[in-house]
């Protein structure tokens, strides 16, 4: 398989801030993940054994689940990106790209950094890049998530309400 490339600053900008957390990842997390999707999951996301069945040292995680893991990170990273609010944005888009399964007992650290910026009709879009590493630096995952901000009015940011009611 190739090497993925670490997490860097975006090729067509400067270098942009990041936020970086420690995870670990928790078995009955990734069981009430499961139950929350529907339907009939996997053996191997819920059950110890059948996941050793298959050579996996315990459950494995969807894959989404990181993107749960991601949010954490790229919520403070949000926090301190001053020309993009995170109220009323919405999440346009959601990848994932594994290396291999996540397990559950197991430490990652997750990177999220800018990945582009775009103005879209007057509204800001920003492209969010989750890298997940082992504590050796072995690269596991990446989330990429795209959000797109709501229309501003002015210097303090406020959401534009078209409707003329103000909600809160």
């Amino acid at each position: 398989m190739a090497a993925h490339p670490t997490a860097g600053p975006p090729a067509d900008g400067p270098p942009a801030a990041a936020v970086t957390r420690t995870y670990t990842v928790d078995r009955d997390r990734i069981a009430r993940f499961v139950r929350a999707l529907g339907g009939t999951p996997h053996p191997a996301h819920t059950d110890p054994a059948a996941a050793r069945a298959l050579g996996h040292p315990d459950v494995i995680a969807p894959p989404t689940y990181l993107a749960v893991l991601a949010a954490g990170a790229e919520d403070e990273l949000l926090a301190g990106q001053p020309a993009f609010t995170a109220d009323g944005a919405v999440h346009r888009a959601q990848s994932v790209r594994l290396a291999r399964s996540v397990h559950a007992g197991e430490t990652l650290r997750a990177t999220v950094r800018v990945a582009g910026a775009a103005d879209r009709a007057g509204r800001p879009q920003l492209t969010l890049e989750c890298a997940f590493h082992t504590p050796d630096g072995t690269w596991v995952a990446t989330t990429t998530s795209s959000l797109l901000g709501p229309a501003t009015a002015g210097p303090d940011r406020r959401p534009l309400d078209p409707t003329g009611t103000e909600h809160p």
